[in-house]
């Protein structure tokens, strides 16, 4: 007992590893909260391709030595605009406009790196290391943990019916192309939180991982966001414990820890799992 105590404290001690663990809760329990919405919406991919199009303002607010936030933020907003374009005012399907949006945002992130001779940790960057968590990282993860969070109650009527009627909702008068901008905000936001400790390429695994365990767990939303979060904090311990003991990168072991975590739901859920649900 004594030596599983110590297994556990004994990280506690380093300032970066406090920092991590606790981003690393704040971004396991907001990205399931925003992944929900998604997962719900069949738009899981967009998360995926939000992650690679913060890459170009990243770049720019390095270059420029300014909050890398703020160039994160409008990068990711200005591909929502060009996704919603295409799909609204051409006859582009939205799956090619994400697909499109996504490489060339990727690409153009990469581009300026390499042109501005911008020093940066690249493997970090994208995959995540906890070395880099800063008490600023936290902070920052935590105030943009509660606004997403307190976004999400104050509208949750209201993105309960966009997510699942959005012609409905658009039949009441609700404005479906601002709420659609704020989930994409909400999305730019939570890759914000998570990049320190996940890196931009691997958030999406904790946007969708806890999320679609949650599913397979529950069956209403509310309650697929309060257990897709458990699930997310879960991981993200567990994922950085792992980091820290076996020398390895945080973003990636927090990945298989999510992966770990869906495979056991697969298997052993109440009422989903493959041995354990009844035909």
């Amino acid at each position: 007992m004594f030596y599983v105590w110590q297994w556990i404290t004994e990280p506690l001690g380093l300032e970066f590893m406090r920092n991590a663990l606790i981003a690393g809760g704040l971004a396991g329990i907001i990205c399931p909260a925003i992944g929900c919405f998604l997962i719900v919406q069949r738009m899981a991919l967009l998360g995926d391709v939000m992650t690679h199009t913060v890459m170009p303002g990243m770049a720019i607010a390095f270059f420029y030595k300014i909050d890398v936030a703020i160039g994160a933020f409008i990068s990711g907003i200005s591909s929502a605009f060009l996704i919603a374009w295409l799909r609204s005012q051409t006859r582009v399907k939205v799956d090619a406009a994400m697909a499109l949006t996504s490489s060339s945002f990727f690409a153009i992130g990469i581009l300026l790196i390499s042109l501005l001779k911008i020093k940066i940790d690249l493997h970090g960057f994208l995959f995540g290391d906890i070395l880099s968590v800063s008490s600023t990282d936290t902070v920052r993860a935590a105030i943009i943990t509660g606004v997403v969070l307190m976004a999400i109650a104050m509208f949750y009527k209201q993105l309960l019916f966009y997510t699942f009627d959005r012609t409905g909702a658009q039949a009441l008068g609700l404005p479906v192309n601002l709420i659609y901008l704020g989930l994409m905000a909400g999305v730019t936001l939570t890759i914000i939180a998570s990049m320190q400790t996940m890196g931009v390429v691997l958030v999406v695994s904790l946007l969708v991982g806890p999320a679609i365990t949650a599913y397979l767990l529950v069956k209403e939303l509310h309650h697929m966001i309060f257990v897709g979060a458990g699930i997310g904090v879960m991981a993200s311990a567990i994922g950085l414990y792992t980091s820290y003991y076996l020398n390895l990168p945080s973003g990636p072991a927090i990945v298989l820890s999510v992966l770990v975590l869906f495979l056991l739901t697969l298997v052993f859920s109440p009422s989903q799992g493959l041995l354990t649900r009844t035909k």
